[in-house]
């Protein structure tokens, strides 16, 4: 017996069954069983009522470009100005194909000057030439962002960045941490193998984690993790205690402290998928991945036990945790 979509068919002593496929509900005899398929996976951000949506992909190459200007201390609108320009020119994807030699995720042309077919094929360096051009233009921040982006690309096209402006504007807040708690995505984690820990009391998809966290945002001040492992210090349970967690400090607590706290936070939240995070959790607020993950970040209760209250409510610190096997 064939079920089509949103049929009802009768079956035995069960009144009714309805079925509809794609991440709605099954309902049999009048009770919902859940939803058949998880949700699709992508990410959104909203800011003052504007929301921008994106796949997984996208949101992996905004996040780096802006992290990248994080670490360099850059403004939000060179932010803004460097995303318009890379929704225009690639989509936001690392993409291995452009006019002529064009390359990445800027369409930078090896030809001229702008590095070798690899370098500008790594979202760090791209992002990093991208920005190293932008700050010799004098008054970048108050021009226009088409003409901004058209003196670093010398664009055939430079009206067309103006088209992505305002999304733009809204994941520069997002992910520089101006706008906290805005950026979210939902991801269906897959099957992961065993690890065991490595030198540094690590598994390898945590310190992937921290690896990828340096890459993007340079030094930082990480812990709850020990060459010999961590026995002490954490929750029941804590994932701590298996070498899957990394706590990432931001101290002193500081309006700007916060501020660069939430950008990590929610740059992990785009990379959730390539990294298999399964947690993350910082200033009150908690995102998990696979089933709770549409519903975004959520409020966060600290466990009920002694400690210093900024740190069991994370305050001073942004916790990831990775899928275990």
């Amino acid at each position: 017996m064939s079920v089509k979509r949103g049929a009802l068919v009768a079956v035995g002593s069960i009144a009714a069954l309805a079925v509809v496929i794609g991440g709605a509900v099954a309902w049999i005899g009048g009770k919902s069983l859940g939803p058949l398929l998880p949700p699709p996976e992508q990410c959104t951000a909203t800011v003052n009522g504007a929301t921008v949506e994106l796949e997984l992909e996208q949101a992996e190459s905004a996040a780096i470009i802006a992290g990248v200007a994080v670490r360099r201390g850059l403004p939000g609108r060179a932010v803004t100005i460097a995303l318009a320009t890379a929704y225009q020119e690639s989509g936001l994807r690392n993409v291995k194909h452009g006019d002529r030699d064009s390359l990445g995720l800027f369409q930078q042309r090896p030809s001229q000057g702008w590095g070798t077919a690899k370098q500008v094929q790594d979202p760090h360096y791209a992002a990093g030439k991208f920005y190293d051009a932008l700050v010799k233009i004098k008054n970048y921040q108050t021009l226009p962002v088409t003409v901004a982006a058209d003196r670093v690309q010398r664009s055939a096209f430079p009206n067309a960045y103006a088209d992505h402006e305002a999304d733009a504007r809204v994941l520069a807040s997002a992910f520089t941490g101006n706008s906290k708690a805005v950026f979210s995505c939902v991801v269906n984690p897959g099957d992961v193998p065993a690890q065991t820990t490595g030198k540094n009391g690590l598994t390898p998809r945590a310190d992937a984690v921290r690896r990828d966290l340096l890459a993007t945002f340079g030094k930082l001040s990480t812990g709850g993790y020990a060459p010999e492992g961590v026995s002490t210090g954490h929750m029941e349970g804590s994932a701590h205690y298996e070498g899957r967690a990394v706590d990432v400090f931001v101290r002193p607590i500081s309006a700007a402290n916060t501020t660069k706290g939430w950008a990590m936070a929610q740059y992990l939240v785009a990379r959730a998928k390539m990294l298999n995070i399964q947690t993350i959790i910082f200033s009150d607020k908690i995102w998990t991945a696979g089933g709770r993950s549409d519903s975004g970040w959520r409020d966060y209760t600290p466990p009920e036990r002694a400690g210093d209250p900024k740190i069991l409510r994370h305050l001073d610190h942004v916790h990831v945790d990775v899928l275990e096997q």
